[in-house]
């Protein structure tokens, strides 16, 4: 059994207050919970990892021991590590992966130098936990105990990774932080700087890319896929920003016969009323064939090919 919760579905920034209450306002922390093996996986620390850190505290016998896969470093997902209450307890055994996003700046100096005291009054070398870090590139790796990991990159303004986790013939998918990939060539033949060849190869190779992605989460049992914007909103002043127009996320995940699609990373600016009028559109069930669409909230938990349930603390259902 694998069994997803969302505790931050938000992106850029923290939002909290009573306008975001019923979907939340804590930036991107999922816990993915596996039954055979027992087992942990946080995939990022966005404000939201300080509610799960506090929950498992509370609820774990023993010392904490699991995994966060870091889809990029951005602060919206990485700026709750520090708040995430096991790494101060010793005996956490803790292993945090994720894309080298600079050549001199190592995963360790990017997610641990958040701990000093230019910012912070406690120190990374401070911590209790025993924390191991291990950088990820583009493949398949074998987690042991049957969890299969493949990794994509994606299209941001840095160094992303959506990951895929397959055990027991179920899926679950995470394409966030990206948006479509589109030609660098000018295509207008008016433009000084066009260049046919170029153009038509720039082409190719966006669509190449942009299909490469949507084999990625082909046939996935849950896509928890980037919804930032509208298509309206990507088109006006949005392109190149790293991020998805949700009219087209449902379109690919549907032509990829993707189970359920989750909407996630939700602009800071969208409240709860103008997701509750999207999603009372994009989730009319047959709207995508055979595709559920859901809209992600705090508190929300579902299972491959099982209910979806949201928490009665999250304040909101489907």
């Amino acid at each position: 059994m694998m069994r997803v919760r969302f505790w931050g579905v938000r992106g850029s920034i923290p939002c909290p207050g009573p306008a975001t209450v019923r979907y939340g306002g804590n930036t991107p922390c999922i816990e993915l919970r596996f039954s055979d093996p027992d087992r942990l996986i946080i995939i990022d620390a966005g404000s939201g990892i300080r509610e799960l850190g506090n929950h498992l505290l509370a609820t774990e016998t023993g010392p904490v021991r699991t995994e966060i896969f870091l889809t990029h470093t951005h602060w919206d997902h990485i700026m709750g590590f520090p708040f995430f209450s096991p790494i101060y307890i010793p005996g956490t055994e803790l292993t945090i992966y994720g894309p080298v996003t600079h050549e001199k700046d190592s995963l360790e100096d990017i997610v641990g130098g958040q701990l000093t005291y230019r910012y912070f009054p406690v120190r990374h070398v401070e911590l209790g936990a025993d924390i191991t870090y291990r950088h990820l590139k583009e493949g398949v790796f074998d987690l042991g105990g049957g969890v299969t990991l493949h990794t994509k990159y994606l299209n941001h303004p840095v160094l992303c990774l959506g990951y895929r986790f397959e055990c027991r013939g179920m899926s679950v998918c995470t394409v966030y932080d990206t948006e479509p990939f589109a030609n660098i060539f000018t295509e207008d033949p008016g433009d000084p700087a066009y260049d046919e060849q170029m153009a038509e190869e720039g082409a190719l190779v966006a669509a190449e890319q942009n299909q490469a992605v949507e084999d990625f989460f082909r046939g996935a049992d849950i896509l928890i896929h980037d919804a930032q914007y509208t298509w309206n909103e990507y088109r006006q002043g949005k392109t190149g920003w790293g991020h998805s127009p949700m009219e087209r996320v449902a379109e690919s995940a549907a032509r990829a016969g993707v189970r359920r699609l989750f909407m996630f990373h939700y602009d800071p600016m969208r409240d709860d009323d103008a997701n509750d009028l999207l999603a009372a559109e994009l989730c009319r069930p047959g709207r995508y064939g055979d595709l559920e669409v859901i809209f992600a909230r705090e508190g929300m938990e579902a299972e491959p090919g099982g209910d979806v349930r949201t928490s009665a603390a999250a304040g909101g259902g489907r």
